[in-house]
């Protein structure tokens, strides 16, 4: 009877197994089918009422955002990218189609140079004569930031607007190991290399203070200039704003500063924008979404002659074993290096703009894709482009480049190195446990966790430490024509805003993606060219998957914890980093 059941169950979990991968493939060949015709590269005709583009840009947004294969099954939206934004911005300016913008102002979750970017976009779309209409149940600072660039900014009767400052804060967790009996020990090369402070201190150290405070105050004051000029204020007069709450502030007080034009409800904006765009009152509101309206846009369909190639460099520089802990999250890997080096074989391409949105990370993958760099550019020019940020790791695969160019608010700069090794002796202690050792050599049990380290052992990992901190600064120092003691001055792991950056060097001009390949091509001397994107995913229906299993990782835990759900990342970091760190120490909150 026993083995019965055990057949039994077994064959039920068999027919189980079997019907997940049948059910797997038909969603695979499904997809298929609805790409074949549902393709990026058919042209999209609007229809009868499809004046208004509704821009709507709440979540994240990504410099290249990954094609989802059954979105059209399962009816959800495609995740946005910071290309294809711009990129309806321009059709819908050069459409005749389109009469205006709808913009949906609430959340932007990406940095201050995409959302700097993107408002420049809008500015120049305005140069159309077409309106641009703003509206919002609550905007946040960065939605409110893009927002004031409108015509007419309206404000749901019982919203709020957000517009605070800037503020950046970190959890230190030195006093919770310290409880459960956890040391780390901290090797690093930098006064203001801030990333190993939570581990060490209890609060900001003085430099790391200062160093948030400059470049947090050089982005602030880009935002309320901008703000100003668009809502008539004053620079000193968004100040005063800011200091007052305003999220906490009637409507009419909110009107009264000059923040937003008029509180409205959402149909009554909408019943505003069909007058502007000559829609009947009686007709639904049919707008165009960006999907739709890259589609629009004229094909390039050259493909041979010169090429200019744009490759994205996003995310965390991590080695490809650990990437897999970071679920959905943009990662570079070694992997990079070779996507530069096919590249560098390519006789079409003739120049290449590296676009890179990057933190740093591994130490170690760094060297290796700024390796692939230096040789590209023996045979191709080649230009950095950077994003939101490409400090630490990110300024050292950049630095090789024939020209840095960067956005005023990039955060970049972070030239220094870290390592972290937790010993866990006194959590030992506190349950008794006991560990001992038969070794042949010196330092055979080196990396044991269960006991403190030994000062020759320290001595030996600070040592290495330092080396490759002057790896560093000689990659910066060859790539920016300055001596290792001019970058180590500017370097020590100080942060600095692509503003900042201009005048020390570490950056050659302040421009967008645009104005980079524009460079790359007068430096590779070519006029007529087209540009090839390179994809560095080679697998979209295992990526996309993956990425299905990261979001569900993830709304599970903010379903436990909440929003605020940093705790538990910097934790889950812990664990994959391995080897010497190139990394940014914390992030802007907005």
């Amino acid at each position: 009877m026993k083995q019965f059941f055990k057949m039994f169950f077994a064959s039920i979990l068999g027919v189980f197994i079997a019907t997940g991968c049948l059910v797997l493939l038909g969603i695979v060949m499904l997809a298929g089918m609805v790409a074949s015709l549902d393709s990026s590269s058919t042209a999209y005709i609007p229809k009868a009422g499809e004046k208004v583009l509704k821009l709507s840009l709440a979540g994240a947004i990504s410099e290249t955002a990954p094609s989802n294969p059954f979105g059209a099954l399962l009816s959800q939206n495609e995740s946005l990218s910071l290309k294809d934004i711009l990129t309806a911005i321009d059709v819908a300016k050069e459409s005749d189609h389109i009469k205006g913008i709808y913009l949906d102002g609430s959340a932007v979750s990406t940095g201050w140079a995409n959302r700097d970017l993107i408002r420049r976009k809008l500015l120049d779309f305005k140069q159309s004569g077409k309106f641009i209409v703003a509206y919002a149940d609550n905007y946040t600072q960065g939605g409110y930031y893009l927002a004031s660039i409108a015509d007419k900014v309206f404000l749901n009767p019982q919203g709020a607007i957000i517009l605070n400052g800037l503020s950046s804060s970190v959890t230190f967790y030195r006093g919770l190991f310290k409880k459960i009996g956890v040391e780390y020990e901290i090797f690093k090369v930098g006064t203001y290399k801030g990333a190993v402070e939570p581990f060490m201190l209890d609060k900001f150290s003085d430099a790391n203070r200062e160093q948030i405070s400059s470049y947090q105050q050089s982005i602030w004051d880009n935002l309320t200039e901008d703000i100003a000029a668009s809502r008539n204020l004053t620079v000193d007069g968004v100040n005063a704003i800011a200091n007052e709450g305003m999220q906490y502030q009637t409507g009419a007080k909110i009107i009264e500063k000059g923040l937003a034009d008029e509180l409205k409800y959402s149909d009554e904006v909408e019943d505003y924008i069909k007058e502007l765009a000559g829609i009947d009152a009686d007709k639904k509101l049919k707008t165009i979404d960006v999907s739709k309206a890259v589609r629009m846009q004229k094909q390039d369909w050259k493909k041979n002659g010169t090429q200019i190639a744009v490759i994205c460099a996003e995310g965390e520089i991590v080695s490809s074993e650990m990437s897999s802990y970071l679920g959905n999250s943009a990662v570079i890997t070694e992997k990079f290096a070779d996507e530069l080096a096919k590249l560098k074989k390519d006789d079409k391409v003739k120049a290449v703009v590296l676009r890179v949105n990057s933190p740093g990370g591994s130490g170690f993958v760094s060297e290796q894709i700024w390796k692939q760099v230096r040789d590209l550019k023996k045979d191709k020019k080649i230009v950095v482009s950077m994003g939101n940020v490409a400090a630490s790791g990110g300024y050292y695969i950049a630095c090789a480049a024939d020209r840095i160019i960067a956005e005023k608010n990039t955060i970049t700069g972070s030239i220094g190195v870290f390592g972290m090794i937790p010993t866990f002796g006194g959590l030992y202690d506190k349950l008794d446990l006991t560990t001992d050792v038969v070794k042949t050599n010196t330092f055979a049990d080196f990396g044991d966790l269960e006991r403190p380290m030994r000062t020759d052992e320290k001595a030996l990992l600070q040592s290495y430490i330092e080396n490759f901190y002057d790896v560093f600064l000689t990659r910066c120092a060859d790539g920016r024509s300055k001596s290792k003691d001019e970058i180590d001055k500017i370097g020590q792991g100080r942060v600095w805003t692509g503003e900042q950056a201009i005048g020390l060097g570490l950056v050659d001009e302040i421009g967008d993606l645009d104005h980079a390949i524009k460079v790359a091509a007068e430096l590779a001397e070519i006029e007529d060219y087209s540009i090839k994107t390179v994809e560095t995913s080679t697998d979209p229906i295992s990526e996309y998957l993956k990425k299905q299993m990261g979001d569900i990782r993830s709304s599970i835990v903010r379903e436990a914890l909440g929003e605020d759900i940093r705790l538990f990342n910097s934790l889950k970091a812990i664990k994959y980093r391995r080897g010497v760190q190139a990394l940014l120490p914390l992030e802007v909150e907005y």
